[in-house]
């Protein structure tokens, strides 16, 4: 029997998983040990829906589990989550944002590659069959010479959860899934509800379009031979988030590399100090541990 626990199940992922492992039984003979929040509101609601039992401490189940699923909504609890269950060298998913901080970012990579930590997460629009298509179609040069492309998500700059940080993964996921997780520099042009942003690679620019509470997502190409784009939905998005989790925890590799995985958080970083400065950012990632 697998042992896993769900930290900061105050998201909706956490609803997510528990329906997969415990009612669908996503993997065969996985118990979840417990859940933890701050919000006791949540723990109360996946306590009476799935009968999960509640965690007094994030910290309770070191040294008792399989693998970790951590789900909280701010970002700034990812690392200090996860912090304790280093040592177990356990299988962890991580939800967007990875981390807020830089510092955490780096942190938190050196411990996790130093010690072997197969780990999946981020936003799951990357799983996505029309950003999929679209990653292909950039791979394989199907339409020519890449001009560069669009994209939409929504962002929630208000949140009591990290404000911009706390959505604003969605795009740059779904940016680095299609064109690579490395553009050089960003310029964001900020009005009262949408924020507009030039990512500039070597040899093309990505516009993203971030409104605020409004949850249209939208991908598109504009290569040499032909223009495509489309709107697109996250149906099945969840369950294959689950699915790529439940592969490293029965012995699976992991699908991103640890420097792939961290990368959101320094364009992300980059973002916040190009609507401050009012000028475009570069972006410097750690690329070494």
């Amino acid at each position: 029997m697998l042992k896993a626990a769900i930290l900061g199940c105050e998201n909706s992922h956490a609803d997510s998983f528990l329906q997969y492992l415990l009612e669908k039984k996503a993997v065969k003979d996985v118990e979840i040990l417990g859940i933890y929040s701050d919000e006791e509101e949540a723990v109360r609601k996946l306590q009476d829906r799935f009968g999960v039992r509640a965690m007094k401490n994030y910290d309770d189940l070191v040294g008792e589990l399989d693998g970790l699923i951590i789900t909280a909504r701010h970002g700034d609890n990812h690392y200090k989550y996860a912090r304790p269950y280093i040592g177990d060298r356990i299988p962890m998913f991580i939800d967007k944002p990875v981390t807020i901080s830089e510092k955490d970012a780096k942190d938190f990579r050196r411990e996790l590659e130093a010690n072997q930590i197969p780990i999946s997460g981020g936003s799951m629009c990357k799983y996505n069959d029309w950003v999929q298509e679209l990653k292909q179609a950039v791979e394989k040069g199907s339409y020519g010479r890449i001009y560069g492309g669009t994209l939409r998500a929504p962002i929630s700059l208000h949140s009591k959860y990290g404000g911009f940080y706390f959505y604003s993964q969605h795009l740059i996921q779904v940016m680095g899934t299609i064109f690579g997780y490395y553009p050089k520099s960003v310029q964001v042009f900020p009005r009262e509800d949408v924020y507009t942003c030039v990512f500039r690679y070597a040899d093309y620019d990505v516009t993203g379009v971030y409104v605020d509470s409004s949850y249209t997502y939208y991908a598109s190409l504009n290569c040499e031979e032909k223009c495509v784009g489309s709107m697109y939905t996250l149906d099945n998005c969840a369950e294959r988030e689950v699915e790529a989790f439940c592969r490293i925890l029965t012995g699976g590799t992991q699908e991103m590399s640890y420097e792939d995985f961290f990368a959101p958080v320094y364009i992300l970083n980059a973002m916040d100090r190009s609507v401050k400065s009012g000028l475009e950012e570069v972006i410097t990632y750690e690329n070494t541990v």
